[in-house]
């Protein structure tokens, strides 16, 4: 099957996943600055929500530029990536709305943490179908940061009800680590021409 359904409804969905988002913000009573200082908290769980919807769009449109054709295998484990990408607003809203408070620290990491889980799921199927010698096999190497990801997001989950500002900390260290620009797959696609 063609590909193209499949990052058409996937970007669509992603669009609809930061619209919710913002749309959690509320007009501030009053006219000055101290208006805005009640939605600091859901303002900065905004940004770090935003910049790991961003990396998943981002990885995942250069991991679909490998794939020519795909199958239900594939269809379904990208339709499981969405339902928890589905649910950064929620957790995001959460914390933002309790000001970082453990339980909802910790329900954030879980869902980084299946998001990883799905992704790494997501892109297992693609190798599959693609063999070994896939364009995306040369490009994913050793994966040190998919590898590393899922434990940093365990720590954290783990830490969040007694230390949530350190869970916090490892969910932004793991964003900025992503953040470095990765340029594996359009190495390879430069190789290939």
């Amino acid at each position: 099957m063609n590909k193209n359904r499949l990052e058409a409804f996937s970007d669509g969905v992603l669009a609809i996943i930061i619209t919710i988002m913002v749309l959690e913000f509320k007009v501030p009573e009053g006219m000055d600055c101290n208006a805005l200082k009640p939605l600091l908290p859901k303002f900065l769980s905004y940004i770090l929500s935003f910049i790991y919807v961003g990396i998943y769009w981002n990885n995942h449109h250069h991991m679909m530029h490998t794939v020519k054709r795909v199958n239900g295998s594939i269809l379904w484990a990208n339709l499981h990536l969405l339902f928890w990408l589905s649910l950064i607003p929620f957790a995001t809203a959460w914390n933002g709305d309790n000001h970082f408070a453990p339980f909802p620290m910790m329900m954030y990491g879980i869902i980084l943490l299946m998001n990883g889980v799905a992704y790494f799921i997501l892109q297992s199927f693609i190798l599959k179908q693609q063999g070994h010698d896939s364009m995306l096999r040369k490009a994913i190497g050793t994966d040190f940061k998919g590898k590393s990801s899922p434990i940093l997001y365990t720590i954290a989950v783990l830490l969040a009800n007694y230390y949530p500002i350190v869970s916090g900390a490892i969910y932004i260290f793991v964003a900025l680590m992503w953040l470095v620009p990765d340029k594996r797959i359009e190495r390879i696609f430069n190789e290939n021409d």
